[in-house]
C-alpha cells in the first residue's frame, strides 16, 4: 500500500448541521461507536475504517453553508475540510433532513460549484436524507420526495440524481446493506467521473501544502533522532499520522467567499435580510393557523401566496413558499391518518 494521502481508499465528505443524525451517518459508515468528543465537536473530524470490503476516509464537516455561520468560521471550516479530504474527495455527501425546508441545501450546492466546480455537484455528490422517521407507515422515501417535495426533488436533480438513506430501520444486516449501496453508488458517481477522486486548482493547492508540511515534520523528527529511529518513525504506518498532522496544521486558504456568500455582505438590502423580531411571533402565529385551516380545506398554495404577499419582499417570498410547504405537510398527514 502507498503513503497516505496516494494509496487507493475511498475518500467521503458528509456535509451537514452537526446533529445526531449526521455524526450517526459517520458511524454507520465505518461501523464505529460515536465518541463524546466527536458528538460534541463543532469543527471537521476525519475518521478511516474498513466498510463493506472498502478502506474508507470519512470527513464530516460542519455546516459552513448555513445562514447562521459567520466569515471567519465558514473560512475556517471549509480550509479544514479542504486539506482534511486532500488530494480530493471521491465524493460529497449532503445530508439533507426529510423534515426541513432545504433552502440551506440548496446554498450548499451553490458553495460547492463554486469552490470545486460545476462537475462537484452533478458528478461528485449524493444526497443522503436524515430523519425518515418521519415519513408516512407505508410511504418509501422516493414517494415522498417525488410526490410532495419539489424542494427536495430540485436537489436530488441537480446531484445527477443520486440519493440515499441510511436510516434501514431494520436489524445490523440491513443496516450493513444500506452502507453497501450507499458505497455502490459512490463507486459508480467516480466511474462515470474519470474513475479518480475530485482534482480542482484548490486541492492541488492544498496537497502541495500538506505534503510541504509532512516534509517539515519529517525533518524536525531526523534532528532529534538516529538514523535508525527515523527508519522507524517513517514507517508506512506512521506515516498516516504524520500526515493527520500535517493536515491539522495546514493554515488558511485564499478564499474568496464574498463571491460565494454575497449575503454576508454588510450592503445587503433589508428587503432581502432576516425579518424582525417582531415578525417571530406571527410567525408561529401563522404556524399554528396553517395547522388549524388545513384540516377545514386545502388552501395552502393560496394561505403561503398571502403570507409571501403580507411580509414582502423576497424573504417574503421564502417565508410564503415555507408556510406553503408546512400546510400542505400538515394536510397531507393528517388525510392519511383518517383513512
Amino acid at each position: 500500500m502507498a503513503a497516505s494521502g496516494t494509496r487507493s481508499e475511498l475518500r467521503l465528505v458528509v456535509l451537514g448541521p452537526i446533529k445526531p443524525g449526521n455524526r450517526t451517518a459517520v458511524c454507520s459508515i465505518l461501523g464505529v461507536e460515536e465518541s463524546r468528543r466527536d458528538a460534541e465537536a463543532q469543527e471537521c473530524t476525519k475518521h478511516r475504517g474498513e466498510a463493506a470490503g472498502r478502506q474508507v476516509v470519512v470527513v464530516s464537516s460542519p455546516a459552513w453553508y448555513d445562514s447562521a455561520c459567520s466569515p471567519d468560521e465558514r473560512r475556517t471550516h471549509i480550509s479544514s475540510l479542504v486539506a482534511s479530504s486532500s488530494p480530493g474527495p471521491h465524493a460529497f455527501l449532503l445530508c439533507v433532513p426529510v423534515n426541513e425546508p432545504a433552502r440551506d441545501e440548496s446554498m450548499a450546492l451553490d458553495a460547492l460549484a463554486k469552490l470545486f466546480g460545476p462537475a462537484a455537484v452533478s458528478g461528485r455528490t449524493v444526497v443522503l436524507f436524515t430523519h425518515t422517521e418521519e415519513l408516512g407507515e407505508d410511504e418509501t422515501l422516493e414517494q415522498y420526495v417525488v410526490t410532495w417535495r419539489k424542494d427536495l426533488r430540485q436537489l436530488v436533480e441537480r446531484c445527477g440524481d443520486r440519493y440515499h438513506t441510511l436510516e434501514s430501520g431494520g436489524g445490523a444486516a440491513e443496516e450493513g446493506r444500506a452502507v453497501e449501496e450507499l458505497l455502490e453508488k459512490v463507486e459508480e458517481a467516480v466511474k462515470e467521473s474519470g474513475g479518480k477522486h475530485l482534482s480542482c486548482p484548490l486541492y492541488r493547492e492544498a496537497e502541495e501544502r500538506v505534503r510541504q508540511r509532512q516534509t517539515e515534520i519529517v525533518r524536525q523528527r531526523s534532528a532529534n533522532s538516529s538514523a535508525s529511529n527515523l527508519q522507524q518513525e517513517v514507517m508506512e504506518e506512521e506515516m498516516e499520522a504524520v500526515r493527520d498532522e500535517a493536515e491539522r496544521s495546514t493554515g488558511d486558504f485564499d478564499l474568496n467567499l464574498e463571491d460565494i456568500f454575497p449575503s454576508d455582505d454588510k450592503s445587503v438590502s433589508p428587503s432581502s435580510s432576516a425579518p424582525p423580531l417582531l415578525l417571530r411571533g406571527l410567525w408561529e402565529q401563522l404556524v399554528d393557523w396553517v395547522r388549524w385551516l388545513s384540516s377545514l380545506v386545502r388552501v395552502e398554495a393560496l394561505f403561503g401566496s398571502l403570507v409571501g404577499l403580507f411580509v414582502g419582499g423576497a424573504m417574503g417570498g421564502t417565508v410564503g413558499a415555507t408556510v406553503g410547504s408546512v400546510a400542505t405537510e400538515v394536510s397531507r398527514r393528517k388525510t392519511e391518518k383518517t383513512k
